[in-house]
């Protein structure tokens, strides 16, 4: 007999599982269906964030940016070390580690608030009196009965034409995350927040890296002043950039890749590497769901039709995350799956698409929320910009990070604030403000007015609130 239930959630990703978790908050029976599963079989809830992104992404970057550090700066405060040595075992083993601790906080989440969970695959059959007729396919195959079904299938990694991944070679953001040595030689096509924290990564550890980009610019969606101050900071570091490039056939040999490709300015070069990491974007994963048997309606590149509730086109069938439109990120599944939970509850549940910040977590780290200052001048509106660099900011100074900026938009009216963008020193933190300030449809004269800790990085959000009016204290 089909165990019956007010909500399935299909995915355990960032939008799945918090999805679920809100859903039984508000007082309904719940179930959430994931098939990701560990080595040896076993439950690993969380989707490609934490099983082969963010989390285990950022474990990297942070044990790769502690050997740099000793390689590279450690002697500035007066430490000398000898002999280091890369245990890359130990580094990739403190990576899964983390990975497995998130999992398993997940599976705990899941019963403390009695949500139901099922390893498998989840399917549409049939639309059923009392909602949805759900199967589970995996070891323990079950039937169920949903009364409403939230999809959060996620994503994965999009490959070029006629070069599939093979994780050896040819790798996806899974594969870039345990390779087994150090390259001598690394390529990475696409410098997107992916490919660059991998790149950062990989030429820490002694790789000698070269990107690159099809656009012609360098982190394009990002304000411009931001990203050449980035470009220049990746470069020092050793990160060899190329935008512009069109890439050629893809030789993949026994011991190495080699791409063809036409540089910015019309010349054909080769580069040759040991690896090669390809991260030019994420495709919906909607197969296997019955999308076509129950007349789920996606759009021309396989994404869910929703609308601006995340409901699709049919009833009490919700979809969140990766697998619709929007920015390809974790916080905002997170955002939607407890908007539909709430929406779901009869609550008024909300995302302001808005002001959902992004990140990429290289050193310098980039954020930014809200408009940038070339969107403002294509839009013809009149704004005052105001910045402050971290070489002016005495705990920078400190830290021995003084790299970047915060840069801040108002309009030139009502001083509303109407981008921040940081590049900087733990700009993935200093980003929160901004987003609550402007969240609040808060003025630049507010930041400027609250008092800040000193000394602290935030300072420097302050004086860049100041310097939207030409009163910065400290530079």
């Amino acid at each position: 007999m089909a165990k019956k239930f007010d909500v399935v959630v299909i995915g355990a990703g960032p939008g799945g599982y918090i999805a679920a978790i809100r859903a039984a908050q508000l007082g309904m029976s719940v179930a959430c269906i994931d098939a990701w599963a560990t080595a040896d079989g076993k439950p690993a809830p969380g989707g490609t964030c934490t099983n082969v992104g963010c989390i285990p992404s950022k474990a990297l970057l942070q044990s790769s940016e502690h050997y740099h550090q000793v390689n590279s700066s450690f002697a500035d405060h007066g430490i000398k070390v000898k002999g280091v040595d890369l245990d890359l075992d130990k580094l990739l083993g403190r990576k899964d580690t983390v990975v497995t601790q998130n999992n398993q906080g997940i599976l705990y989440l899941f019963k403390k608030n009695k949500v139901t969970f099922f390893h498998g695959t989840g399917s549409f059959v049939a639309q059923v009196d009392g909602g949805w007729s759900l199967k589970v396919s995996g070891n323990a195959e079950e039937d169920l009965i949903a009364k409403h079904v939230i999809i959060a299938t996620g994503s994965s990694p999009r490959a070029l034409p006629k070069l599939p991944f093979d994780e050896e070679r040819v790798l996806s953001n899974d594969g870039a995350l345990r390779i087994p040595e150090v390259p001598a030689k690394l390529g990475v096509i696409g410098a997107g927040a992916i490919g660059l924290e991998m790149a950062s990564v990989w030429s820490r550890l002694g790789a000698q890296v070269t990107v690159l980009e099809a656009l012609p610019d360098f982190l394009a969606v990002v304000d411009q002043q931001v990203a050449k101050e980035a470009q220049k900071a990746l470069a020092k570091q050793g990160l060899t950039i190329h935008t512009g490039v069109k890439t050629g056939e893809i030789k993949v040999g026994k011991k190495g890749v080699t791409v063809p490709y036409t540089d910015s300015a019309g010349a054909e070069q080769t580069l040759k590497v040991d690896r090669l990491i390809v991260s030019i974007g994420r495709v919906p994963n909607v197969e296997g769901l019955g999308v076509e048997t129950v007349g789920l309606k996606t759009d021309e590149r396989g994404f869910i039709v929703v609308d601006d509730d995340c409901k699709t086109n049919l009833p009490n069938v919700w979809a969140v995350g990766d697998v619709v439109r929007g920015p390809m990120l974790a916080h905002k599944a997170e955002a939607e799956g407890v908007a539909v939970a709430e929406i779901i509850a009869g609550q008024h549940g909300n995302v302001n698409y808005d002001l959902i910040p992004s990140v990429i977590y290289t050193s310098p780290e980039v954020a930014w929320v809200g408009k940038t200052e070339q969107q403002l001048k294509s839009e013809g509106r009149k704004y005052n910009a105001g910045t402050f660099p971290f070489m002016a900011n005495g705990r920078a100074r400190a830290l021995g990070d003084t790299t970047g900026f915060v840069k801040i938009l108002a309009d030139a009216g009502t001083d509303e604030v109407l981008g921040v963008h940081i590049v900087g020193p733990t700009a993935s933190e200093l980003i929160a403000e901004a987003v609550a300030i402007m969240e609040f449809r808060g003025a630049s004269e507010d930041i400027a007015r609250i008092c800040h800790a000193h000394p602290t990085l935030s300072e420097a959000m302050k004086e860049a609130a100041l310097a939207v009016s030409n009163r910065t204290l400290n530079f």
